[in-house]
């Protein structure tokens, strides 16, 4: 089969407008190949990979796509069957989506696979699903949910790192006595809520909800009642504003020593010292329950590399695939998204995460809950509200009541 190459976007220009990385440009040539991803934090870093190739294949032109709204205009593309060639995106329920839609490449028979962790691998065949076998796409990047803290306040105060929900509640009331911010929220973008609700689910309602769930053998209001309790816990001990400031606050507030604890993402901490080169940061694993040994951090696959299954044919596409898979090159992205690799080898060794590195180590690890609810549920706006409005049975209620709308469509 010919293989046919659609128009493409031409990034020449960043924007920041509130708080969100804008792409704007025009329509580049038809000998293009386009990696689409759906992440602004590692644009810089895409934008030095895609040079260095292009300075050893100087005949291949790779441009970069990185719309707000990814998995949206992704979704919306396959409609079009405007697939992209290459796409960087997360191992979420939109990647099982699309796997089972079959438009992406199946990367079964490719050595390549040898390269990944096998727990990686099997957690994205995971979203895919016993009904379609393969392996369609590649976990690069893997990330951790994680209680960020300000190594000098945290000294300060005299306290030392929770093992346990009642010690971390603890610390919390001893920074609130102590007129310091215990958390800084940044619950104005819906999606920064889920970093506390998928700590607290993963340890509270386990990894095998989901499946549960779609075999009719649990439910939200089942076994998410506890979780909703410690979400609602967590609220009293934001600033006045828990709903109006979002990430990009966040992060500046954070950076600037204006709260003890920052609920966020191993991503979120280039960008706080973007803003603050000297912060003094360190990193834990929320304790949920108040047996340590069970305490899990909630790592998961953040940035998985995949093509189109038409795209697989060119070569030059499969050449600058390989050259992201490269050792060299996961390494460089790690080293400067602060993020854990997927490939084999390549390790984070940022003493920032020395707090969470036994977790690795020994494998206590559990997966982001809402990776696996179905995409078009909106969980983190329901999430958002529940936590507005405070109402939990109703809240639960309607959980399940959405995800079943969506299964059932």
């Amino acid at each position: 089969m010919m293989f046919k190459r659609s128009k493409k976007v031409l990034m020449t220009s960043l924007l920041t407008l509130t708080g969100a990385i804008v792409l704007t440009g025009c329509s580049g040539d038809d000998d293009s190949i386009e990696i689409f991803s759906n992440k602004s934090e590692s644009v810089e870093t895409y934008k030095a990979i895609i040079k260095d190739f292009e300075e050893k294949y100087p005949e291949i032109n790779v441009e970069l796509n990185a719309p707000p709204e990814a998995e949206t205009v992704l979704k919306t593309r396959m409609t079009k069957d405007d697939m992209p060639e290459i796409m960087s995106i997360g191992g979420n329920a939109t990647y099982g989506d699309l796997a089972r839609a079959g438009v992406l490449h199946d990367f079964s028979e490719s050595k390549l696979v040898d390269k990944i962790q096998p727990a990686y691998v099997k957690m994205v065949g995971d979203l895919v699903g016993e009904e379609k076998d393969g392996v369609y796409g590649l976990p690069y990047a893997t990330n951790a949910n994680a209680v960020i803290y300000n190594k000098d306040i945290m000294n300060e105060l005299g306290l030392e790192v929770p093992k346990t929900w009642d010690e971390f509640i603890n610390t919390l009331e001893v920074a609130k006595e102590n007129d310091v911010t215990p958390i800084y929220f940044t619950l104005k973008d819906a999606w920064t809520g889920m970093i506390a609700w998928n700590s607290i689910a993963a340890n509270v309602a386990g990894e095998e909800f989901a499946k549960q769930k779609n075999a009719g053998q649990t439910t939200f209001q089942e076994s998410y009642d506890k979780v909703a309790d410690k979400m609602l816990k967590l609220l009293n001990y934001g600033h006045e504003d828990n709903f109006g400031l979002g990430y990009g606050d966040g992060n500046k507030a954070f950076a600037n020593g204006k709260s003890l604890y920052y609920l966020q993402g191993n991503w979120a901490i280039p960008e706080i010292k973007k803003i603050n080169s000297d912060i003094n940061l360190g990193v834990f694993a929320m304790p949920v329950l108040n047996d340590p040994a069970k305490n899990e951090l909630v790592s998961g696959v953040d940035v998985l590399l995949t093509v189109s299954k038409e795209a697989a044919e060119n070569k030059d596409v499969m050449k600058f695939f390989e050259f992201m898979m490269n050792e060299e090159r996961a390494q460089k992205y790690i080293d400067e998204q602060k993020a854990f690799s997927a490939v084999k080898g390549v390790y984070q060794e940022d003493p920032v995460f020395e707090g969470i590195k036994s977790n690795f180590e020994e494998g206590k690890l559990t997966s982001f809950p809402d990776h696996y609810y179905p995409s078009g549920m909106q969980a983190a706006n329901l999430i958002q509200e529940f936590l507005i409005n405070k109402n939990k049975e109703d809240f639960l209620k309607n959980m399940d009541e959405e995800w079943d709308k969506v299964l059932n469509r």
